[in-house]
């Protein structure tokens, strides 16, 4: 299949570490130019070098904080002066600790929202006016299968996750008629394979400091899901990458479950 992606712009927000980071190594493949918009530039930096090595047109990092609507701004600028246009965006950035919904302290619930759902928002607005001028573009944006179906101990993340489906379906409504196409692809638990794969500000560090990430809980993990597996970065990019193709040309307002059959909806 010829997903046509060479030399297309792409921005992968969150895209240093786990699932951004398969994201991002997924374009490369493609030839893309790519933009690693995130707020760990170490970690940014090395996974953008991984992306030359895989075949990237042309690879740029720009620190970022996606709840910072200035830097926001400042990066799809800084996108656009380089490579001339956006066509696809990748919401990815995510983060949540789980935890009751009466145990979490407020600056938890604040963050959640801040990150899993004004920094869709801000990322999306930043790019509609150049997609729009250009009459084309791709918006796919990582949800949660939290945000379909609830979850227990992520309360206020999936209300954010429920947000960012629900945006994305209003949206791909207004801007379908400037040829832009907004979809949402919602993972299971994915599990980065080891420390290189994220960076001090990812929310899998804490685990792996605290051994959370052993084989006896991936298996216990893997229990819950009917393919009887954990999720790798890998199976969700695959999926990124055909939304945000002319493959899928005719593919807008959806919402696309990629976890091991956890929710069939």
């Amino acid at each position: 299949m010829e997903l046509e992606l060479a030399h297309k712009t792409v921005i992968v927000t969150g895209g240093g570490s786990n699932i951004g980071r398969g994201i991002s190594l997924a374009f490369a493949r493609e030839r893309v130019n790519l933009v690693i918009a995130d707020i760990d530039e170490q970690q940014a930096g090395k996974t953008g070098a991984k992306a030359r090595e895989a075949g990237a047109a042309e690879t740029l990092v720009v620190k970022t904080d996606v709840s910072n609507w200035e830097q926001v701004q400042a990066m799809v600028r800084k996108t656009v002066d380089t490579f001339g246009r956006v066509d696809v965006l990748v919401n990815n950035v995510g983060w949540t600790v789980d935890r009751l919904f009466v145990e979490k302290p407020r600056e938890e619930w604040e963050k959640e929202v801040q990150l899993n759902l004004w920094g869709m928002i801000n990322c999306t607005r930043a790019v509609l006016d150049d997609m729009i001028a250009h009459k084309r573009g791709a918006i796919v944006s990582i949800g949660s299968d939290a945000g379909r179906m609830g979850e227990f101990r992520e309360g206020v993340y999936a209300a954010c996750k429920a947000g960012v489906i629900a945006l994305s379906k209003t949206l791909a409504r207004e801007v379908g008629k400037h040829g832009v196409r907004l979809n949402v692809v919602c993972p299971g638990t994915t599990m980065p394979s080891s420390a290189e794969d994220i960076g001090q500000t990812s929310m899998w560090a804490g685990s792996f400091l605290k051994g959370w990430n052993t084989p006896e809980m991936r298996e216990r993990i893997a229990r819950v899901y009917p393919l009887r597996r954990i999720g790798q970065p890998e199976d969700v990019a695959k999926a990124v990458v055909f939304l945000a193709s002319d493959a899928a040309s005719f593919v807008t307002g959806q919402t696309l479950s990629v976890s091991g059959g956890y929710t069939m909806m």
